[in-house]
């Protein structure tokens, strides 16, 4: 039987967290867990995620980060796929089937994500009329009828939501904590992939909301995530030697297929992340 582990990580917000939670339950047709990360949250979240049902809580006493809690989730996960999944995003029918199927589709691709709002603009749609449940399921099923079964070959997929089976990590390992708190680690993810010779693909029938730097609203907020996203960008700009300056990475942007080009050979000490 197929399992997939839904890796979720939280930090307050917890009528955001519901209603992903809510989505997921009223729209997951196969098999699956929830692995919760609370990252010391200080409103009633961790309470909340108790009372899930085929989910289990981690409580961490202090903000691990993204890729900590996910590796975290990772380890805990009992499921053949794993499945990373952003707490401000709703997801919508027949979601996770989908993306089961675009991922098997092809032995060769790695990890598969689906479209979405909010998001770098290589997976993202900007034609959603409104953001009500009505909405959100409505465009979705737009969406499933006139892409059935396509997508294409991205350079990298963005960490919100991604699939990927659990035979990867032995290949490639975990995610890279030195981009603490985020940002990167899903850029980093996506090239040790590629350099391990798989492919990525984007669903295009596959779409859920996001909501967008759910832990990061508020003026004070957005110049810490940015301070935090050029730090990360210097450090993904030393990992892999990359000719720009970390504002240049993060601002304009890079190209992620030069970076692979480059790592033509698979280097198990450079290319793999051992799970902590």
């Amino acid at each position: 039987m197929v399992l997939v582990s839904i890796i979720m990580l939280t930090h307050n917000k917890t009528d955001m967290t519901r209603r992903c939670v809510d989505s997921i339950f009223r729209h997951t047709d196969v098999p699956f867990e929830i692995i919760f990360v609370d990252n010391a949250s200080t409103d009633d979240t961790a309470v909340y995620l108790k009372t899930v049902p085929k989910a289990r809580v981690i409580e961490n006493k202090e903000n691990r980060g993204f890729a900590a809690g996910c590796n975290q989730g990772i380890k805990a996960a009992s499921g053949d796929y794993i499945l990373l999944l952003n707490n401000d995003t709703v997801v919508t029918a027949g979601w996770l089937c989908r993306l089961l199927k675009s991922l098997n589709a092809d032995p060769r691709r790695g990890i598969v994500g689906p479209v979405s709002t909010n998001v770098a603009p290589i997976q993202c749609v900007y034609d959603l009329k409104g953001t009500s449940i009505e909405d959100i399921d409505s465009y979705a099923h737009e969406r499933k009828l006139a892409f059935a079964g396509q997508g294409f070959f991205p350079h990298k997929l963005i960490g919100f939501c991604m699939l990927f089976r659990r035979s990867l990590l032995d290949l490639i390992g975990g995610l890279d904590e030195r981009f603490y708190p985020g940002n990167y680690e899903d850029d980093d993810f996506s090239i040790r992939a590629r350099a391990a010779g798989n492919t990525l693909w984007v669903a295009q029938d596959t779409f859920i909301y996001h909501e967008g730097q759910g832990s990061f609203s508020g003026t004070a907020r957005t110049r810490e995530y940015r301070l935090q996203s050029l730090e990360n960008a210097q450090r993904f700009r030393d990992k892999w030697n990359i000719g720009l300056s970390a504002f240049e990475i993060d601002l304009r942007g890079y190209n992620p297929s030069e970076i692979v080009a480059k790592e033509n050979v698979f280097l198990p000490e450079r290319h793999v992340v051992p799970l902590p």
